[in-house]
């Protein structure tokens, strides 16, 4: 539970770290992007995975985010498939 959660804490970062510095984003939609990228880390299974794969799925995560998108599955899916990635399932 422990590893779980400060595992969760560092992809929550990675999110904080590309909004853009003027970003107005409330504690709500902060939460739903790092679940949406949680998940979406999860479904890809990224033990593997460069940076710079991951990094291109919290942009994408955010962009779905601004769109409009309010789902966290269906963000972490969507972001997975624009870039290609078929999501693993358990």
């Amino acid at each position: 539970m422990i590893v779980e959660t400060m595992h969760r804490a560092l992809l929550s970062a990675d999110i904080l770290e590309l909004l853009p510095k003027e970003s107005s984003f409330d504690n709500v939609v902060t939460h739903l992007m790092s679940d949406a990228y949680y998940e979406a880390c999860r479904l890809l299974d990224d033990g593997g995975q460069p940076m710079v794969v991951r990094r291109l799925i919290a942009k994408r995560v955010i962009d779905l985010t601004v769109a409009g998108e309010s789902q966290p599955s269906e963000i972490a899916a969507k972001a997975l498939c624009t870039l290609g990635i078929k999501p693993h399932t358990d």
